[in-house]
């Protein structure tokens, strides 16, 4: 796959022609006083002042911290970006942009939305702020047009969707966004930062729940926000530190040793994928394959035109209902059956029932969320394993 989108991070000290090597060194210099070619973790929450005020940079680890600055550093390198905020999870990220706004302010986000994010906007933020949500198909043209108010502020992307895996264009969207003097935040965890670069394409704001690809191992919760607007910075750093989501200096050195193979693990992801949905387009007992690097895939063209790859996340839907689903996920041994997704080993996820049942069940008809979806994380196992796993599954499949 080419790399012709991973372009280096401007105004600033690297000058890496390649992704793979920021994803090693951005950030990350040997240490000054060992030589220690893996920067040590800076556990401590106070930092020493030599007068009231006068420091070496460092006050209160909430406020900042060495470990958490390279790695911020290093996140927003790999999105092309000035700034990277880093907090305690995805969601965090997401209630923290949603606190800029005021009550009576207006949020257009994407229908198919993941689900704590629905649920963050209908059930948590909106009775208490006052803050007013409107759920649009953005791959239908004109409806997002017409549902811009007066009070609108921001509009909220995923691209490819959550999980029914609409691809949405990015550049066609911030333009009509940024006429109605919108912000533009673009979910970008689904693609990483490998696969597609929002703010070259207009966003304002890049989201990630760094859970998943970017630190791809099963063992951190965190999130992180890159952008290159001072003044969308300078309130995301002071909300940053003002709420205290912060993620700990462990789980962020964690994160950065995740980022060494980024490149290498997305290749393989997609590599996968690719195997993975051809073989389930060809099944007798698959209704439906989305997944946005096929050319049956609606929006294929658009995907081809903004992303550098297509990632390794699949949806198919069973011919039948919760009948057959069950059959397929209760038979499956190399597929894990859990929520979450990014990581090296390959995840099952039925979002109905697991993922996005907070969303309410008429809105999950209308977005095609139904008892015979299923949603894959593509790992990067040997691709003969999981097509034989997969097999037997679909054989155990009654109809």
């Amino acid at each position: 796959m080419s790399e012709n989108n991973h372009s280096k991070r401007s105004n600033h000290d690297e000058e890496w022609k390649g992704f793979g090597t920021a994803c090693i060194h951005a950030g990350q210099p040997a240490d000054p006083v060992s030589g220690a070619v893996i920067p040590p973790i800076s556990l401590a929450t106070t930092f020493k002042q030599a007068s009231p005020g006068v420091n070496k940079g460092y006050e209160y680890s909430r406020t900042g911290n060495p470990t958490r600055d390279q790695y911020e550093h290093l996140v927003a390198t790999l999105e092309g970006g000035k700034y990277g905020i880093a907090f305690a999870s995805g969601s965090s990220c997401t209630a923290t942009i949603i606190t800029m706004l005021q009550t009576g302010d207006h949020v257009i986000s994407v229908d198919d939305v993941y689900g704590g994010t629905n649920r963050y906007f209908r059930r948590v933020d909106s009775p208490h702020s006052g803050v007013k949500y409107s759920f649009v198909d953005f791959t239908k043209d004109g409806e997002i047009e017409k549902a811009f108010t007066d009070k609108t502020k921001l509009v909220w992307i995923e691209t490819p969707t959550n999980p029914t895996m609409k691809v949405i264009d990015l550049e066609k969207i911030c333009k009509i966004a940024h006429t109605h003097n919108c912000i533009v935040v673009v979910d970008n965890t689904f693609l990483s930062p490998y696969f597609q670069k929002p703010l070259s394409l207009g966003a304002d704001i890049v989201c990630h729940s760094i859970t998943k690809y970017i630190n791809g191992h099963a063992d951190v919760v965190g999130g992180i926000l890159v952008t290159n607007n001072d003044e969308l910075k300078n309130k995301l750093k002071f909300l940053q530190n003002g709420i205290g989501a912060v993620p700990s200096p462990f789980d962020c050195f964690l994160a950065m040793r995740g980022i060494k193979t980024l490149h290498i693990r997305m290749k393989e992801h997609e590599k996968n994928a690719f195997a993975v949905a051809r073989f389930l387009e060809k099944c007798d007992k698959v209704e439906k394959v989305a997944y946005p690097g096929l050319e049956s895939h609606p929006q294929h063209q658009i995907a081809k035109k903004q992303q550098s790859g297509f990632g390794g996340m699949i949806t198919f839907w069973l011919k039948g209902g919760m009948t057959q689903s069950r059959q397929f996920l209760e038979n499956l041994n190399l597929w894990t059956l859990a929520e979450s997704l990014g990581g090296v080993e390959s995840l099952v996820d039925h979002p109905a029932i697991m993922t996005h049942a907070s969303v309410p069940a008429e809105e999950r008809v209308k977005l095609g969320i139904s008892d015979s979806l299923v949603r894959l994380s593509v790992g990067i196992e040997d691709v003969e394993d999981l097509l034989a796993d997969l097999k037997h599954a679909l054989d155990c499949v009654k109809l």
